[in-house]
């Protein structure tokens, strides 16, 4: 039963599949969709953004669950008269794409990429791009037609689109904005890097990627000059970075002595560490001061000439270093760890790198030159130089969470590197401020684990060292010091004197150059990096409008801004829900939407994660065509809450189908078989109680089915429906069998009328 018109009705018994195909026909012909659209007022908009997903993968059955919440709410808001126009998007930029391709043509990482054409950087880059462009619409088709099946109402005859010109024209307005705001700057500073992928991550991408790892740890003794057999003992879980220590770290609050633990060694260690560290054996001790501690130097591990400097290898005082673990004093490599930059910076540290940015250890680290740094075998033989040197006290497991490139599972790295970056923390009130404003389903989220992130907010460590996304549109004299952001592609025109390239994706926006106009003599050329591609899916409520070169009405005058509506999954958090609140804030506007959703993970029915590997991926095709979409829909709707993780189970799947779309069917077979045959006008006054009954009761449900999608609450909303067409069929039903008057046909089909309307957000076909 489909309630946005009448049907054609499948022949009993029911089958679902075949009779949702008959209702998508006749949606399609009668162009109901779309004239739910047209036939309602525009001043009565109920805006909805649709999250941008990428085409160059097939969709999966988790994308049906997201899907299917996206759909309820547009579809009642549609019911109640709103004109909800809903406006498909396609995210198509980004590392993902570009490690398709590199699969694909069997090469890895950048040096690679640029020599796909031999000796050519730049046609490589451009051969590379349009292979990432083609790349993106691999399964576009699929996408479209698993939309439409499921019954998912959006318009994918006009979307936006993050490669279009129009689209990147307004993302550079966007970040003019923000460059006038003088919230951009490029600074050489410690990032999540990712060798493999060749570039830094944002603190909210590292957040997607955080795994629980074992790794070895290890105290590390350094042997202090001029003192024979005494050690300084630091911790580490890096030994990684040990070739790049240039100092030690100790709190100078903390209380430090001498442990004599061997004929021939004596440790300085935190006293509040000494017994995790030796033991509870009585060893003797000798105090030592902060101010002492201070004075020393030490050996360095390794000879790397680069590291040498008058202020290099000696201890120094720093409030980040504890007594948590470890031994309250901190190994120090001042380009692998934010604390460690901080330090070296303050107290004049050299600023040498000892890994390269392929992950590589450099040429002047002895016996390690050319060697990945981040390894286990590299790891593990570092230790054993250690050990050679009698410099390793003692190793141990480690279990931590750590953070992985969420795009391709390599360990990060905390790695200084020169980047722009987006002064977020300049604006954490205003971020706190709007998000307060914003409805939440679940509540806890707003100041829970959005709230946190959002009061805890990092810098944006916007570009990325790569070719298929955005281009950073700054450009920079090449011999004076004078940058310029660009904004438009008008203003480009007038920098340059030319029109912008017709793809202004690397490498055409490249060739672009002009005159510096501060010194005359230089030429301008832009900053080769791309934007994050997070910055083009929060950008979209004015990128997909081209604000502000068009529709300038649609968000200034509130049509189209702010959402009234988003539903994404729970990781969008730290994702595409943050970067739309973090873009809106930046340009002094309100929340970008409303109310919010937020969905949880979807697991295979033993609650174990679908993977390939495993055997349990459920193709989304096979689940319709053995139960058709709206029992799944109404199990995703009904099973729980939409934050609570699922589980795909075909029997819960089937029990739902034989509860509520089997009942309902059987009710209405009954009503055509039985209807001709109820001719009495009188009513006897037991069936008066249950007519009033009957009619009370579906009044009930109306109203709580309102309330809780008011509520954004689908499950309570199910459960009403589900209630109430039991309580029809086990009860009303059953007990007006013998009845022969027509007022029990009205009541039923009433009844039965009702349950399609409440249904049709949830089970549009049925």
């Amino acid at each position: 039963m489909s309630s946005e018109e009448s049907t054609p009705q499948s022949q009993s018994p029911l089958d679902l599949p075949k009779a949702e195909e008959e209702i998508l026909a006749f949606w399609e012909r009668e162009r109901i969709f779309e004239r739910s659209v047209e036939e309602r007022p525009t001043e009565k908009q109920f805006v909805f953004y649709e999250g941008p997903p990428t085409a160059n993968a097939k969709p999966a059955i988790h994308h049906v669950l997201g899907r299917t919440f996206k759909d309820a709410i547009p579809r009642y808001k549609t019911m109640q008269g709103f004109r909800v126009e809903r406006k498909a998007g396609w995210d198509t930029h980004g590392l993902p794409v570009e490690l398709q391709v590199e699969k694909a043509l069997g090469i890895s990482g950048k040096p690679q990429i640029e020599n796909i054409v031999e000796g050519d950087v730049a046609a490589s880059i451009l051969k590379f791009n349009a292979l990432c462009k083609e790349s993106v619409w691999a399964h576009k088709e699929e996408w479209e037609r698993l939309t439409k099946r499921m019954g998912f109402w959006l318009d994918m005859s006009k979307p936006y689109i993050t490669l279009d010109n129009d689209y990147i024209e307004s993302v550079w307005w966007v970040l003019k904005q923000v460059w006038d705001k003088e919230l951009l700057y490029e600074d050489f500073k410690v990032v999540p890097y990712c060798f493999r992928c060749g570039t830094a991550l944002s603190s909210h991408e590292v957040a997607l990627g955080y795994e629980e790892v074992t790794d070895q740890s290890i105290y590390v003794k350094f042997a202090v000059e001029g003192r024979a057999d005494t050690y300084l003992l630091a911790w580490t879980t890096t030994p990684w970075t040990l070739p790049g220590n240039v100092a030690l770290a100790i709190n100078p609050t903390v209380t430090y002595s001498i442990y004599e633990v061997g004929p021939k060694e004596k440790l300085i260690v935190a006293d509040d560490r000494a017994a995790a560290v030796f033991g509870e054996a009585d060893y003797k001790r000798t105090p030592i001061s902060s101010d002492a501690l201070q004075t020393l130097s030490y050996k360095p591990l390794f000879e790397v000439k680069s590291l040498r400097s008058e202020r290099s290898y000696k201890v120094y005082p720093a409030d980040f270093v504890t007594t948590t673990d470890g031994t309250g004093i901190v190994h120090t490599a001042v380009m692998y760890g934010e604390d460690d930059f901080q330090l070296g910076n303050a107290v004049g540290l050299p600023k040498q790198h000892t890994v390269d940015v392929n992950g590589l250890f450099m040429a002047e680290v002895p016996g390690f030159a050319g060697r990945k740094a981040k390894d286990a075998e590299t790891e593990k033989e570092i230790v054993g130089q250690l050990e050679q040197g009698e410099l390793l006290f003692e190793t141990q497991a480690y279990t931590h969470t750590y953070p992985f490139c969420w795009r391709c599972s390599t360990p990060l790295i905390y790695y200084a590197k020169r980047s722009w970056f987006i002064r977020m923390s300049a604006l954490r009130d205003r971020l706190v401020e709007n998000n307060a404003t914003v409805n939440w389903v679940p509540e806890h989220l707003r100041d829970g684990r959005f709230g946190e992130w959002v009061r805890e907010v990092k810098d944006w460590a916007l570009s990325r060292d790569r070719y298929w996304g955005t281009p950073l549109p700054i450009w920079h004299c090449d011999s004076c010091d004078n940058k310029q952001c660009i904004g438009s592609f008008e203003e480009l025109a007038a920098a340059s004197g030319k029109l912008a390239p017709t793809d202004v994706h690397r490498p055409q926006i490249d060739e672009v150059t002009f005159g510096c106009s501060v010194c005359t003599a230089g030429t301008m050329q832009r900053y080769p990096e791309v934007i994050d591609v997070w910055f083009d899916s929060g950008a979209m409520p004015l990128a997909q409008q081209h604000y502000p070169f068009e529709n300038r009405s649609a968000i200034d005058d509130g049509l189209a801004y702010p959402a009234d509506y988003i539903a994404e999954g729970i990781d969008q958090t730290r994702g595409w829900f943050y970067t739309l609140l973090a873009i809106a804030t930046l340009l002094d506007k309100a929340a970008p939407y409303k109310t919010v959703v937020s969905y949880g993970h979807l697991l295979d029915k033993q609650g174990k994660k679908m993977s390939k590997s495993k055997g349990n991926v459920i193709d989304p095709w096979e689940a319709i065509a053995e139960f058709g979409i709206d029992p799944i829909r109404w199990y995703f709707y009904s099973v729980n809450q939409p934050a609570d993780t699922k589980k795909f189970d075909p029997i819960e799947i089937g029990q739902g189908t034989r509860k509520l779309f089997l009942i309902t069917w059987n009710m209405l077979k009954f009503l055509e078989l039985q209807g001709e045959q109820h001719r009495v006008d009188t009513v006897a006054p037991s069936d008066v109680l249950l007519d009033e009954w009957l009619e009370q009761r579906q009044r009930q449900m109306v109203s709580e089915v309102t309330a809780t999608l008011d509520a954004y609450d689908f499950f309570h909303a199910t459960r009403a429906i589900q209630s109430f067409c039991t309580e029809l069929s086990t009860w009303y039903l059953r007990l007006s069998r013998k009845r022969m008057d027509k007022h029990f046909v009205v009541q039923l089909a009433s009844a039965l009328k009702t349950i399609a309307l409440v249904l049709a957000p949830f089970t549009p076909f049925f």
